[in-house]
């Protein structure tokens, strides 16, 4: 079991008195074939710590060594010495435990050691399950019943050494485990930081292939975190200028196991993607063309806000008239994203897919941009001097004051006295985007009315 994962998981301690049985008990839990993950080594010889499974959830089971609370006056010293530290440790478990386990022996029945290590646990206020050992026949049940003495509720009869009613017992624990915690937000939490971006466009275009040749070329360690969404895989791949996330859309790795039409399905999971994502990379089948579905996903993504590069696949497969006819269609049908670039490559023999990294790291500085407020009112005022807006109800309106109010993508903010027309807050957009190498990114102008 992955360590990192483990530490999350919620811990059931194993106490009571020495010689119940409890390493027996410990032993028989973990060593059922749907119980045992992995052993790991504790704090000390007496105390051990191995993580389980048992009806799909998992925990930390912590063995402890025989507690005798303090008040036992018939040890010598030395072993009052050592069964003191014993103790520590079993009350060191105690109070980071989420369960208790408290093992006693139906053999000697209650002993005033049991019923100091129950004070002890009704105190605590934590979920306690009395779990009478030995119990090797049915003759022996009605016996358990004497442990209700302890007043820690109804006792669980079962047999370490024969396995009698250990189920029963991994029911019970299961049972009163505190509730599953966000896995997925807890990824998330994990990747957070990482630049993350989705490789996006419609069934067949090559998606898998280029992943593929990313993950395969680039990588020197990647690692596999399940998703968000059903069958969805996020990579990271490590690479010489640190690491990239790549998220997993319909079609990159494994054929969509549903009945709906494919091109609805794989446009539904490119949408989530890019929802997920930092930046996509579009990815275009040069050798058919640009479609109405390209140019659709393509405005999803450029309202989404997410960095972009167009990629033409498949470019080696075309003549001269070929690449002349798709660089009109690209100028044409997806104009709106004059600001991304255009790369094309061939995911199949990684012709040019060396550009993809070095843009996607662009985008990524891009994304993260942040404008100086002084140099950005500058560019502004020298923008709106060389070319006016235009009148708008026989006044100019006139920007008074911008400043970036956040990133991711650049997001700006123009206090102005009056409105204006889209062409003209493009022809801003432009000249912000020219001033501050700010490249694949989208910008965002937000304007906001204010008196003179």
């Amino acid at each position: 079991m992955n360590d990192s994962g483990s530490e999350t998981l919620p811990i059931v301690a194993i106490v009571g008195r020495p010689n119940v049985g409890k390493s027996t008990l410990v032993n028989r839990i973990v060593g059922r074939r749907d119980a045992i993950v992995e052993e790991k080594p504790g704090v000390t010889r007496d105390r051990r710590e191995l993580d389980a499974i048992w009806a799909g959830r998992e925990f930390r089971l912590v063995d402890t060594g025989g507690w005798l609370p303090p008040g036992d006056s018939g040890l010598t010293a030395e072993t009052s010495a050592l069964a003191t530290k014993v103790s520590q440790q079993a009350e060191l478990a105690m109070q980071s435990a989420d369960v208790i386990v408290l093992v006693v022996d139906v053999t000697t029945g209650v002993t005033e050691e049991d019923a100091r290590v129950a004070v002890v646990l009704r105190r605590s206020k934590k979920p306690v399950i009395v779990a009478v050992n030995k119990v090797d026949d049915r003759n022996r049940e009605p016996e358990r019943w004497d442990f209700t003495r302890l007043g820690l509720g109804d006792p669980m009869p079962v047999s370490a050494l024969h396995g009698r009613d250990s189920g029963d017992l991994l029911d019970a624990i299961v049972a009163v485990l505190p509730p599953e915690r966000d896995r997925d937000a807890e990824r998330e939490a994990q990747l957070a930081g990482i630049f993350s971006v989705a490789i996006v466009g419609r069934p067949n275009v090559g998606k898998s292939t280029l992943f593929n040749r990313l993950v395969g070329e680039e990588r020197s360690v990647v690692h596999d975190f399940p998703g968000t969404t059903r069958d969805a895989i996020d990579t990271v791949v490590d690479t010489e200028s640190g690491p990239i996330r790549f998220v997993d859309t319909a079609g990159m790795r494994r054929k969509s196991q549903v009945d709906e039409p494919t091109e609805y399905y794989s446009l539904v999971r490119a949408l989530e993607a890019i929802d997920r994502a930092d930046a996509c990379l579009l990815l275009i089948d040069a050798e058919e063309g640009i479609t109405h579905q390209d140019q659709r996903l393509a405005e999803r993504v450029d309202a989404s806000g997410c960095a972009i590069v167009v990629v033409l696949n498949k470019w080696d497969l075309l003549d001269a008239e070929a690449r002349a006819a798709i660089n009109y269609q690209v100028t044409r049908m997806l104009g709106f994203l004059g600001y991304a670039p255009v790369l094309p490559v061939s995911a199949l023999t990684g012709r040019r897919t060396h550009q993809l990294l070095p843009a996607l790291r662009e985008a990524e500085a891009a994304y993260h941009a942040r404008i100086p407020t002084a140099k950005l009112n500058q560019v502004l005022r020298e923008a709106q001097a060389g070319h006016p807006p235009p009148l708008s109800r026989n006044k100019r309106p006139r920007i008074l004051y911008a400043t970036q109010g956040a990133a991711e993508p650049p997001t700006i903010t123009l206090f102005a006295n009056g409105e204006f027309p889209q062409t003209y807050l493009r022809y801003l957009e432009r000249k912000i985007r020219e001033a501050f190498d700010l490249g694949p990114a989208p910008i965002k102008l937000r304007v906001r009315r204010r008196a003179h």
